[in-house]
């Protein structure tokens, strides 16, 4: 079965989607999945790496996080171990390849955000991509990066050659034709392919599609489609810097031409995202009420109280409501320093912010960006890329406590970004700051691997 587009019919401005052989782990070898699967990389705390490698020595953490070493050198460290680790498994056939090119279907299945009734279901794909230039206009970004991640994750791409991890795209079909396919062609009443619950209660499910008249319907579908990167822009930049690097070794060879994506379909209802909120530390000479007189320049504030039970539930309650108006964020200083700052009806966002369209400007997180922590605060950017003053945390509680122990002098307090807006802003090539969305459920790392030395091929 050969889907690659010849040059007569493939164009340039067309998303180019492929089966391929994915490399999985073998439950005979490795035992039951949850014990080898992980959250993404960028989400592995210290704590959950030694959680992950007491869980079995064929996790997927030895390989995408692995332990530094104090010996570490240039022959010997994390990447080499990496590399080393995975031939193993291939060796041992803890991880085997697929014999013929499939496309996967994706399920995530529980109750999001933690704790609601209600249980969701989201369903995607897991397919190569052609890697494409955002330029090209046909995958898009919507937040900033980093570029300490990409240098990471370039490294242990030059070491392993495969990718492990999922960039998580956003595709539009409104008649859900892509989702009926998939569910024609492995209904849910099959019996998946893989199956494995996370620590968070999602319980993910994979199912092989290799019917050849189904992939090519799906490709088919899909090559019309914009791509909106959901999660996983460092790894999306990482692997076209990969494809830069493996074309000056192997010329024209196509292997880094591709990357391994799941596809979700943007107007699901099960498209969570989560806030990420801000703690800032280290401010010199940082006085509250000024900082506050400062925010009331370009904001409304209405102090909160920490009076009864619950108050850190009803104050984000509250936020949530406010937020329904107008751009809104909770502040909170310590003790009885906890407010909402809610953007003035009349401010003249594009006299102040004229760099930047109406559609970003009015952006919860634009807002703390360049008014509060620019403006008022006079952190700057790079500052903020490097995370100098700057802390990134998805638990609520977390924010207000590293206030309360003294590790941080104030805590910003977010409200998700509407899905409409990342889609919008992403198609009109506007990104949002760095860590503007946290989509949930994150997709597990170790479920599928695309491996470039594949003997049998893509």
């Amino acid at each position: 079965m050969n889907l690659r587009p010849t040059g007569l019919h493939r164009r340039k401005d067309m998303a180019e989607i492929l089966p391929f052989r994915a490399l999985r782990f073998n439950p005979e070898i490795v035992g039951k999945l949850e014990s080898v699967v992980t959250q993404p990389y960028d989400k592995i705390s210290p704590e959950m790496q030694a959680r992950y490698y007491a869980a079995s020595p064929f996790n997927i953490v030895r390989v995408i996080r692995g332990l530094e070493e104090p010996v570490d050198s240039a022959e010997n460290n994390v990447y080499t171990r990496a590399a080393e680790t995975l031939g193993d498994w291939i060796q041992s056939r803890a991880l085997v390849s697929e014999g013929e090119p499939a496309l996967y279907r994706y399920d995530q299945e529980g109750r999001w955000p933690r704790g609601a009734r209600a249980v969701m279901r989201r369903r995607g794909f897991i397919a190569l991509v052609r890697l494409e230039d955002y330029s090209a206009g046909i995958v898009f970004p919507h937040e900033e990066t980093f570029s300490g991640p990409k240098a990471d994750r370039l490294e242990l791409l030059k070491a392993t050659h495969a990718h492990f991890g999922q960039i998580f795209v956003l595709y539009s079909d409104p008649e859900g034709t892509i989702e009926a396919a998939l569910d024609k062609d492995s209904p849910a009443t099959e019996r998946p392919w893989e199956r494995a619950s996370d620590e968070y209660g999602t319980v993910h499910s994979v199912w092989r599609i290799q019917d050849s008249s189904a992939i090519e319907s799906i490709v088919e579908k899909m090559r019309a489609k914009k791509l909106v990167i959901a999660d996983g822009h460092h790894r999306y930049e990482t692997a076209l810097a990969f494809r830069g690097f493996w074309r000056s070794q192997h010329g024209d060879d196509p292997r880094a031409d591709y990357a391994m994506m799941t596809f979700v379909r943007m107007e699901t209802d099960c498209l969570t995202i989560l806030p990420t909120h801000r703690v800032l530390h280290s401010l010199r000479d940082f006085d509250w009420e000024i900082a506050l007189a400062g925010a009331r320049e370009f904001f409304e504030w209405t102090p909160a109280t920490r009076e009864g039970g619950d108050w850190r539930g009803r104050f984000l309650n509250a936020l949530a409501e406010l937020g329904r108006m107008r751009p809104a964020l909770g502040v909170y200083g310590g003790s009885e320093r906890l407010g909402w700052l809610a953007l003035k009806p009349a401010i003249p966002l594009q006299r102040l912010l004229p760099d930047l369209p109406p559609s970003l400007a009015r952006l919860d997180t634009v807002l703390l960006h360049r008014l509060l922590i620019e403006r008022v605060l006079a952190i700057s950017r790079e500052a903020v890329r490097e995370e100098k003053n700057l802390r990134y945390v998805r638990e609520p509680d977390l924010a207000f406590e590293e206030v309360d122990r003294g590790r941080a002098q104030v805590a910003f307090l977010m409200n998700p970004t509407p899905v409409k807006e990342v889609w919008g802003n992403a198609l009109a090539g506007h990104v949002l700051p760095q860590k503007s969305t946290d989509f949930y459920p994150k997709l597990l790392s170790g479920l599928t691997a695309y491996w470039l030395d594949n003997p049998a091929g893509i």
